[in-house]
């Protein structure tokens, strides 16, 4: 007959295996534990990454987005500048085109633009006044819906993060840090803003004023026409 192996405790050898039956030890159970951990932080670092990414980026088209509605309608404004003259609620009359050198005075940029359209045939003119400003860290267009004695419209935003803006206008190959109309010349040849953003870049755009504006010829010359 045949006899049995005898006890590992006996035998002075160890098992080298276990049954599911005993299950696992405290050391393997943390050991499982510290690795998932591991992987659970890895997993949340990354997706951590990934949305920080996507709102700077996001936050990256939104300022790009601004920039090119600054410049757009900006543009098309001074564009369709024409020399019309507006009066306030108060009756003060203004020239159709009043520039200061900057941000310090609210409005910076006030002019009246053509080219309004009017798609439900309201019952109101083709020109518009509008305003530029820099109000609360943004970039501003005010515009009024009738030309005279009208309250402003709800302030439309164009730029975020706009620190501080100058302006220059060029007439006759000369730049000037204020247009008010003086000198018989309602309109400049072109404008020049720059924005000075809150991290300290500059942004520079120049438009052309009054595309179809022709200023009346110094006094004491010839007539074209003659």
């Amino acid at each position: 007959m045949i006899g049995r192996s005898p006890a590992p405790n006996q035998s002075g050898f160890g098992l080298s295996w276990r049954s599911a039956d005993h299950g696992f030890t405290l050391v393997e159970l943390m050991v499982a534990f510290l690795i998932f951990g591991m992987l659970a932080a890895a997993g949340v670092a990354i997706l951590g990454f990934s949305v920080r990414a996507q709102a700077a980026e996001g936050a990256k088209l939104d300022d790009l987005a601004g920039l090119t509605r600054t410049v757009s309608v900006l543009s098309a404004d001074c564009g369709e500048a024409v020399a019309r003259p507006t009066r306030d609620a108060n009756g003060t009359l203004f020239s159709p085109f009043t520039g200061e050198g900057g941000s310090g005075l609210t409005p910076m940029l006030r002019l009246v633009r053509g080219g309004w359209s009017n798609l439900d045939a309201a019952p109101r003119p083709g020109l518009q006044k509008v305003e530029y400003r820099v109000a609360g860290g943004a970039l501003e267009r005010v515009a009024y819906p009738q030309l005279d004695g009208a309250a402003p419209l709800t302030p439309a935003v164009l730029l975020m993060h706009v620190r501080a803006a100058r302006l220059r206008y060029r007439f006759a190959g000369a730049w000037s840090d204020r247009w008010d109309g003086a000198g018989g010349v309602a309109l400049p040849q072109a404008l020049e803003l720059t924005l000075t953003r809150d991290d300290g870049t500059t942004v520079r755009q120049v438009a052309l004023v009054g595309t179809g504006y022709a200023p009346p010829p110094p006094q004491g010359a010839p007539n074209a026409a003659q």
